[in-house]
């Protein structure tokens, strides 16, 4: 039952939350497309803008939209997790979606259900080995998996589903299908909202499209010279285990500088005290020595991703990795300006702003911005 919310002058209705099967909302919800191609639907109460969402779908570019048409993104209050599942029925709505109406026919007056024979029969000597019986079904299938329980999606927001929700949940559905379920009212805001849906973009892009050498080598390069950080925990885990250190192994300390390279710099203590970060990090990330490697010649750069190696598929899965970051950054600068430090965790040092940077305009080459849309570094000035 709707309930009435007095606030101020306007009078607004509100539903209780409740649990919907995804499968349902798939197939049952209008699915649109933005005009750069992207399929997407809205369910329940979002709080989410038309104009926000619009600006956020239309980011995308049309060359990478293309590699996503096997996909929809539903914009749903709160996708769960499994334990969901395990919500009993207590207050505000909250519906326990396990529970299913009983078998009419489970239904019958018990006295005239037959009762099973008792598994000992009195007329059968002791002796003779008792036949086996029938095992209760789940014990038969033992050697196989279960059901996997419906993905379930709350029709609005409460606390209590907001503690069994996820950012988002997939959906495999017919004829190679897939349905990304995004938590619009578990995101703080919308540069919180607008990453998450860059990240899903990106990693379905990736997936499906790879990784491009014109990307992969001077990463590669990067990761060769010791950058500091990365772009995620993924791309930070892979990086080190691509190297043979442990996924957690704590950043190396910066290779010293060459003789040569010490001199090249010369005297900088007249510069003056206001300059761009990221210029003086572009500077900085300059100064790290070359080292005997096979990136130091441009005829080989075209083999660096694809050699083998003791960590062949480590390097695979990092360079995965840092593309699929490196498009949802650039696709989140393309929609609102954020400062870099944002995207700071605790679990890993974040990469070096000029090796972003050289990421950052990798993408924008092979993925130019839609109309209407502008890639720009701005770099902050220091005080």
């Amino acid at each position: 039952m709707a309930e009435t919310v007095h606030n101020g002058r306007v009078t607004q209705m509100v539903r209780p939350a409740r649990l919907v099967n995804a499968a349902q909302i798939a197939r049952d919800t209008e699915v649109r497309q933005s005009p750069n191609g992207v399929r997407f639907a809205t369910f329940g109460e979002t709080g989410l803008a038309d104009l926000d969402l619009d600006r956020m779908l239309q980011t995308v570019p049309t060359a990478i939209t293309a590699a996503l048409k096997a996909n929809t993104y539903y914009f749903v209050p709160l996708a769960m997790r499994e334990a969901a599942l395990d919500l009993e029925t207590q207050g505000s709505g909250i519906v326990n979606p396990a529970a299913r109406p009983e078998d009419p026919e489970s239904q019958e007056d018990p006295e005239s259900q037959e009762v099973p024979e008792s598994p000992e029969d009195p007329e059968r000597p002791a002796s003779e080995p008792q036949p086996a019986q029938p095992q209760p079904a789940q014990a038969q299938l033992s050697g196989a998996s279960a059901a996997a329980p419906p993905a379930m999606v709350a029709s609005a927001y409460s606390e209590e589903f907001s503690d069994a929700a996820i950012c988002h949940r997939n959906l495999d559905l017919e004829q190679g299908r897939r349905a990304v379920f995004i938590s619009t009212r578990l995101m703080g805001d919308r540069f919180a909202l607008s990453f998450e849906f860059f990240i899903n973009v990106a990693h379905a892009f990736v997936e499906r499209s790879g990784v491009p050498a014109s990307f992969a080598d001077p990463v590669w390069r990067q990761a060769l010279r010791g950058v500091r950080g990365e772009t995620s925990i993924d791309a930070w885990e892979t990086r080190n285990l691509a190297f043979g250190r442990p996924a957690n192994a704590p950043p190396e300390p910066a290779p010293p500088l060459s003789r040569r390279n010490r001199a090249s710099m010369g005297d900088r203590s007249s510069a003056p005290a206001q300059e761009r970060a990221f210029a003086r990090a572009a500077e900085e990330s300059s100064r790290q020595p070359a080292l005997d490697d096979p990136a130091d010649d441009p005829a080989q750069t075209g083999a660096l991703a694809d050699s083998d190696g003791p960590h062949h598929n480590e390097r695979a899965l990092y360079l995965e990795a840092a593309f699929s970051d490196a498009l949802a950054i650039y696709l989140l600068s393309l929609a609102l300006d954020f400062d870099y430090s944002e995207l700071r965790e605790r679990e890993y040092p974040l990469l070096h702003p000029s090796a972003l940077a050289e990421r950052l305009r990798l993408a924008a080459n092979l993925f130019p911005p839609n109309p209407g849309y502008e890639f720009a570094l701005r770099y902050r000035r220091r005080a």
